[in-house]
């Protein structure tokens, strides 16, 4: 399997991914014969090569050669999409692309979609940034994109509608639920385009899959900062249990030896109810030999302010340790099967295509057993063979039946 991996150290913008992906093979030329499908013009293409912070890279410059100043709507950029001979494959992805901004945009701004007037992001050069992108990774053969934890740097922006802050609002909006962090470089280092693309295009954010890299393509950032202002895109062949997923966790721990017992059940509840992954206990010795617990909690990034402000206001502890981790996950899927005339979920974990987790929801198979009057452990087995009965593994693909 073909994968390009970004390492965005430095952030990540559109004309930063074209560079890099010119950079990895795709050439000037190469970029210039994917984007000749695109019905757009008044704008030409310059790649050149320049150093940020003393180290080679490649710049992708879009320069106008008429006025082309204008807003768009996303029905408007959609239509010089659909008018391209482009495939229909690059045609959707890039088109999902604008539709993920429209829906940042709308959503900041509390209107409907087609009210959004595209400013910067329906200018000529983010839909030659967007097209570019996607159809030089279709030209260079890549099946999977992934990409670092994204660094977005911290102070304010100008923009169409003003200063902003840093993340600017739409960004913002686009990167919930992905791993971000500010860094301590002073600037914009995600614009909206670069965030667009990333959320839509990578199966996962995390550190580098396993895989044998063959190109290394270095896209220059549009101005020289305190680091390299440089986006690498790490080209090769991985193995397919890459579509396992890896994202980044926290972990909260606090031990605990001075607090009643009882208010351990109410406390990992609230935890749970706020949107913790999960939460345990476990038994611990602590200091003057006395037995304490450590209480533990695995959560998504955004969400460990508020589960902190639960772990200190519910318990006795002084203070909580966290770390950050990383979850491979398998793709998953919930299937409906049937158990004595009656509908149970059930968890379907795989791998490289195969089936290797099977898991009826426990809740489901409880409230079963007991209408039934049955014993748990049989309704669980039935769930279990009917999920398997009802799943066939056919070269490396699962079909349902």
């Amino acid at each position: 399997m073909t994968v390009a991996y970004f390492d965005a150290n430095a952030g990540v913008s559109g004309d930063m991914m074209l560079g890099a992906l010119v950079d990895a093979g795709l050439g000037a030329d190469g970029l210039k014969q994917v984007l000749s499908g695109l019905d757009l013009r008044g704008y030409e293409i310059d790649v050149r090569e320049t150093l940020r912070a003393g180290f080679r890279a490649c710049q992708v410059l879009v320069k106008l050669t008429a006025d082309h100043h204008q807003e768009r709507h996303l029905s408007d950029i959609i239509a010089i999409i659909d008018r391209s001979s482009l495939s229909q494959d690059v045609k959707k992805k890039a088109a999902d692309v604008f539709v993920r901004l429209g829906q940042a945009e709308a959503g900041v701004h509390g209107k409907g979609i087609e009210q959004i007037h595209f400013h910067e992001v329906g200018a000529v050069d983010a839909i030659v940034d967007v097209v570019g992108t996607v159809a030089g990774l279709t030209a260079l053969g890549v099946e999977r994109v992934f990409f670092s934890p994204l660094r977005l740097g911290y102070g304010t922006v100008q923009c169409a509608h003003g200063l902003l802050p840093i993340p600017a609002p739409a960004t913002a909006e686009l990167l919930i639920g992905i791993p971000v962090y500010a860094g301590d470089i002073e600037g914009e280092m995600v614009t909206p385009t670069g965030a667009a693309l990333a959320v839509t295009l990578s199966a996962g954010f995390g550190p580098m899959p396993a895989m044998t890299t063959i190109k290394l393509g270095l896209g220059a950032g549009s101005i020289d900062r305190g680091l390299p202002n440089i986006l690498r895109c790490f080209l090769g062949e991985a193995a397919v249990d890459t579509e396992e997923t890896t994202r980044e966790l926290f972990i909260l721990e606090a031990n605990v030896d001075d607090m009643n017992p009882e208010l351990f059940g109410h406390i990992c509840a609230l935890l749970r109810e706020a949107g913790a992954l999960d939460v345990w206990l476990t038994p611990i010795q602590m200091k003057k030999e006395r037995p304490g617990t450590m209480l533990s909690v695995l959560a998504e990034p955004g969400l460990v302010p508020a589960l902190r402000g639960i772990i200190f206001t519910e318990s006795t502890t002084l203070g909580v340790r966290e770390s950050r981790v990383w979850r491979t996950e398998l793709q998953r899927e919930i299937i409906l099967i049937r158990v004595l005339n009656h509908t149970v979920r059930v968890k379907i974990g795989r791998r490289a295509g195969r089936i290797i987790q099977v898991a009826p929801e426990f809740d489901d198979c409880r409230e079963l057993a007991v209408k039934e009057k049955h014993p748990l452990k049989l309704i669980y087995q039935k769930a279990v063979t009917a999920a398997w009965d009802h799943v066939t593994v056919k070269t490396g693909e699962i079909s349902t039946h």
